[in-house]
């Protein structure tokens, strides 16, 4: 009789786990895990999915945004559309909330997501060249740092709405009165200008410090023509990335940046972008380019991803 209320009692610890989950908007099939840390030995908690199946798969590494960690519901289709493609999913934590140094892209988050990747390699069997990338916010800065920082592991990385530059958001964040502004003086040890350590710190946290290394790492970077107006990140984050990754030929101009970012429109000197259907009716591609393993698209929205197309867009990218 112990034995059976035992079970019983595990059985419901184990259901209770489950549901919670579902309760947030995952599917119960998303698992809680914990991975240990290489770095630094703190256990880091994630949500995993994994395909039973016998044979390798994608992986999908979805990052949460700025303020949350990895109880996010913001990539809820993420991990929907990755059982539905029979893909392994993972929702690293990389250290929470961005407003402490061990998080806001270190040396600790960088490590965090790597481990990540190698803890479902040991777990699933996963196609290497097809391992992926995606991230919104807060989680398209990290992605986007993650693209310089460790190259060698991605087929595909998709950015929407990122931070670039977080010395450059610093200022813009104080100028809007936007909160985010502390948050990036606790994690960089005060403000910009106080002494050259906070300003490295600054420097590094940065995805525009690394992006040299991600030279041949497909990318495609999205960002709403309103943001930095109806949402928190001026779509200026995200010219200047792609910017930086173009050939001279393919970059726009100050100005051209300077327009999109202020009046929320494209400029007349740049074609209007074809339409392109995993976009939806209403988040319509207004202005696209690419150039060498970088995409950027400026879509008719705000601060936000559409899951569709991202995962139209990764499904078209495999190492070679």
């Amino acid at each position: 009789m112990k034995f059976c209320f035992s079970l019983f009692v595990a059985l419901y610890f184990l259901s209770s786990v489950s549901t919670s989950f579902a309760e947030k908007g995952y599917p119960e099939t998303v698992q809680s895990i914990q991975i240990k840390s290489s770095a630094d030995g703190i256990v880091q908690n994630a949500l995993y999915f994994s395909p039973k199946v016998d044979h390798e798969v994608p992986l999908l590494v979805a990052l949460h945004t700025w303020s949350s960690d990895w109880k996010n519901t913001h990539n809820v289709p993420l991990a929907e559309g990755c059982i539905e493609r029979g893909w392994a999913f993972i929702h690293p934590d990389f250290r929470g909330p961005n407003r402490r140094p061990e998080a806001c892209g270190s040396d600790l988050a960088v490590s965090d997501i790597i481990d990540a990747v190698t803890w479902v390699q040991k777990k699933t069997k996963i196609n290497s060249s097809r391992i992926y990338l995606a991230g919104v916010s807060g989680g398209g800065h990290m992605a986007l740092q993650m693209a310089g920082r460790a190259p060698q592991i991605w087929a595909g990385v998709s950015s929407w709405v990122p931070i670039t530059d977080c010395a450059a958001w610093h200022r813009e964040c104080v100028k809007s009165g936007r909160r985010y502004f502390n948050d990036l003086e606790k994690s960089c040890g005060g403000k910009p200008g106080v002494s050259p350590a906070v300003d490295e710190e600054y420097k590094r946290r940065s995805p525009l410090t690394w992006l040299g290394e991600a030279s041949k790492v497909p990318i495609d970077i999205n960002a709403g023509i309103t943001d930095g107006h109806t949402g928190s990140v001026p779509i200026s984050h995200s010219l200047r990335a792609f910017n930086f990754l173009a050939k001279d030929i393919h970059r726009i101009t100050d100005e051209e940046i300077d327009f999109f970012t202020e009046k929320s429109e494209v400029p007349e000197s740049l074609p209007k972008s074809k339409p392109d259907p995993s976009y939806g009716e209403d988040h319509q591609p207004l202005w696209r380019s690419k150039s060498n393993m970088a995409r950027i698209t400026i879509f008719d929205g705000g601060h936000q991803m559409v899951p569709v197309a991202i995962f139209a867009w990764l499904e078209q990218q495999e190492k070679k």
